[in-house]
């Protein structure tokens, strides 16, 4: 009797409303689920990384150097035709590591000769833009994103993110990272929207609903707000170390992000490598179940990290086989398995032997569903291949890739010497490692055409090309530079009339394991790699104007240079046209508007150095070595002009706790060129039952300033920015004194001071 109802609700014999694209996306849901077997409801929790990566790694790893690397993977024991095969049978949801158009569409055609036909759901690292992928728009890194303070960019490139992604056959990008990135030895911090909470927020809020849009139509992704929780400031500075943070931190600085992630609608979420506070976050209860469900009513699914589930068992040790690490996983709240081999068949063991109830499987599996139908992967499971580079690489997609570079770079000094005046530097010597190189592009980038990407060396000579430009090449590589190369370009540099040294990290994943930066590249001190700095020094020496331009993810302490060289700019990682960007400012073109989005330290030793510490952080300084200062405050960035900051106003001096406060404050450009400047608001609760930071950005303003022209900016301050866990962690607005700041960057020197007072 059970057999012959399974056959008749498994076989078809029903109407099938999930086919019909005019049914209720729930009632389509709820049909195909009672359809599927145990089976094939474990698979849809379960993905797997595309079948050319598994050709390309297989032929040149071993399964040992397999077990430390977090970027390349195959499956021991199997081959791509048993991928193959699984995915005709319908036991594989979703595949990464998808580089094409073509495998995108081949698997998916893969997948429609399953029995029930459920279509692959395609995930991507598209970080900024869909750059892993070749091929498509490479916008600044998610670091530069957060030093243009632009809200309204994060959206646009988000969602021109979205339409180049479905051009391909993409459904669901792992970003945005809202991790709040607090120790900069992380490789990760490029990838971060920085060190403040409420800029994070809001950057990952439009980044969101750019991804997303309706989330129903064919130029819609997926997004996933990650992870979850508290990896962007491990004990150690690597990626994965265990976390110890109080419950206080992570409410009032790591949890805000997702929770108004979840708000603005993110429908995925993945978890973070690390252990916190003793629990793995793959396995954290508290996380998945109490928090994002229980708390924020999240209503999508939780993907892992990669091979995190697996580390349950063979890293943290809190499993002592794999089998209880995915029951831990699952009971704790995980949806779908990033990656491979052994899920389906001891999940499908785990429900057999009662472990874990079928109803439990359900839940996740709607989930995933649910995303299919909205996305309309059903209907439209593959993408246009005739039709594809129409969107990829577009020219508004490139325009908006130059103009984010532009927004994002960051004077961090200035003499005098910037903008160049191309009459009186005829001869610039150009140099390091990052002056001719696609490093620019970044982390999660996938090299490129050369017509596809504009170099420094390249962008220099197309702003000035009546300049002699002479380029001593020192390689890619900061750990192998040449000594020979170092003392030529010293030489040279004696005949110039201005040298440009472009220094920094190198990210680029196709050569892994020579990283400096980025995932998995975490440092024990933030000096610049090799030879480097003795180039800088070395140029310098020749008398001549030098020019420091930083190409890298995280913030590098160059002291020496920041002493010593009248220029230094700070370009992480700008993109396919940061080459152009980078030479529009230096040559004046473009006038520099962006702020610091983290904090730059002098050196590892400062560490933790943020903006909005607690009072008693630097009560005593060091005792010996670098200040407790650091080299360059969060908010900090110079322009080709000065603006006056001046008439502050509060509005109401005295209000209730559920009131609000208007604030306005005079800015002027007192130069002679136009442009842009951030205006930043920060507040302290002057005493408080529970410390509070020395100050907290709560608003900022980008405003366009022609010269000489002034513009009143005006701030509200709501109870939402004035409000804080007390000591039994319940969210209050306590009365007394609020300090308002308002100015240029963090820095005391720079800001405008008034208070208020909460009755």
């Amino acid at each position: 009797m059970a057999i012959g109802a399974c056959l008749c609700s498994c076989g078809g014999s029903q109407k099938e409303v999930y086919k019909d694209s005019t049914a209720p996306v729930k009632d389509r849901v709820e049909d195909l689920l009672k359809r599927m077997t145990l089976e094939e409801k474990v698979g849809q929790m379960n993905q797997f990384v595309g079948v050319e990566h598994i050709k390309a790694n297989s032929a040149v790893m071993t399964e040992e150097e397999l077990k430390n690397n977090t970027a390349n993977a195959f499956y021991p024991g199997f081959t791509e035709k048993d991928i193959e095969k699984w995915t005709e049978e319908g036991l594989i949801g979703s595949f990464l590591h998808v580089l094409t158009i073509e495998e995108a569409n081949y698997l998916q055609s893969l997948a429609m000769k399953s029995r029930l036909q459920i279509p692959i759901i395609f995930g991507i690292d598209a970080i900024h833009g869909n750059a892993n992928a070749p091929d498509n728009t490479v916008y600044p890194t998610n670091i530069n994103l957060a030093c243009s303070f632009d809200t309204l960019m994060a959206y646009k490139i988000a969602r021109q993110t979205a339409k180049e992604m479905r051009a391909m056959n993409m459904h669901w990008t792992f970003n945005p990272n809202v991790e709040v990135a607090r120790d900069a030895r992380w490789g990760r911090v490029g990838e971060t929207y920085g060190e403040d909470p409420y800029l994070v927020t809001l950057l990952g809020v439009q980044s969101v609903k750019g991804y997303q849009g309706d989330l129903n139509g064919n130029e819609d992704v997926l997004a996933c707000i990650k992870h979850f929780v508290g990896g962007s400031e491990p004990i150690n500075g690597t990626n994965g170390s265990p976390t110890d943070l109080s419950e206080r931190t992570l409410r009032e600085v790591f949890f805000p992000p997702f929770e108004a992630g979840v708000k603005a609608g993110a429908m995925s979420l993945m978890t973070a490598h690390n252990e916190l506070n003793g629990i793995p976050c793959h396995s954290n209860e508290w996380l998945m179940q109490d928090i994002l469900r229980g708390e924020w009513n999240f209503p999508g699914f939780v993907v892992s990290d990669w091979m995190d589930i697996e580390h349950i068992h063979d890293l943290h040790a809190t499993a002592e086989n794999l089998k209880e690490a995915f029951y831990q996983s699952i009971m704790g709240g995980m949806d779908m398995h990033m990656h491979g081999i052994h899920w389906n068949e001891m999940v499908v063991e785990l429900v057999r032997e009662g472990r874990i109830p079928e109803s439990r499987i359900d839940e996740s599996v709607r989930r995933i569903l649910d995303i299919k139908f909205r996305l309309g992967l059903f209907e439209q499971p593959y993408a246009d291949e005739a039709e594809t580079m129409k969107v990829r690489l577009c020219d508004e997609h490139r325009a908006t890739a130059l103009e984010s570079a532009r927004n994002g770079i960051v004077l961090l000094k200035n003499d005098g010497v910037l903008p160049l005046d191309a009459s009186r530097y005829k001869k610039i010597l150009v140099t390091g490692i990052n002056a001719d190189d696609q490093n620019i592009l970044g982390d999660w980038s996938a090299p490129e055409k050369d017509e596809n990407v504009t170099t420094i060396l390249e962008g220099l000579k197309m702003i000035a090309p009546d300049t002699q430009f002479d380029f001593v090449d020192q390689g890619w590589d900061p750990r192998n530079m040449d000594p020979k190369k170092v003392a030529e370009a010293a030489v040279r540099a004696k005949s110039a009339d201005l040298n440009i040294v472009v220094a920094g990290e190198y990210m680029m994943r196709f050569r892994w394991n020579d990283r400096t930066d980025g995932e998995d590249t975490d440092r024990s001190d933030l000096d610049l790699v090799g030879l480097q700095n003795e180039l800088i020094e070395k140029v310098a020496a020749s008398g001549k104007p030098t020019i420091l331009i930083l190409v890298n993810g995280r913030p590098l302490g160059v002291q020496w240079a920041a002493e010593n060289l009248p220029a230094i700019v700070e370009a992480w990682a700008p993109g396919m046209y940061g080459g152009q960007a980078v030479a529009e400012i230096l040559y004046g073109k473009v006038n520099p508007s962006a702020k610091l989005a983290i904090t730059i330290p002098h050196s590892v030793g400062q560490l933790q150095m943020i903006y909005n510490h607690k009072p008693s952080q630097y009560f005593h300084p060091y005792a010996a070595g670098k200040p407790s200062t650091p080299l360059y405050p969060f908010g900090h960035g110079l322009s080709y002009t000065t603006y006056k900051y001046d008439d502050l106003k509060l509005a109401q001096k005295e209000i209730t706790k559920d009131g609000t406060v208007d604030v306005s404050v005079k800015v002027t450009n007192t130069g002679d060129r136009d442009g842009v400047e951030i205006v930043q608001l920060y507040i302290r609760d002057k005493f408080s039952s529970v410390t509070r930071p020395v100050k907290e950005l709560k608003d900022f303003a980008r405003v366009s300033l022609k010269a000489g022209e002034s513009q009143v900016v005006n701030f509200k301050i709501t109870p939402d920015k004035l409000a804080f866990y007390d000591k039994k962690m319940k969210k209050i607005v306590e009365p007394g004194e609020f300090i308002v700041m308002v100015g240029a960057s963090s820095d005391d020197k720079d800001l405008l001071k008034d208070s208020f007072f909460v009755k």
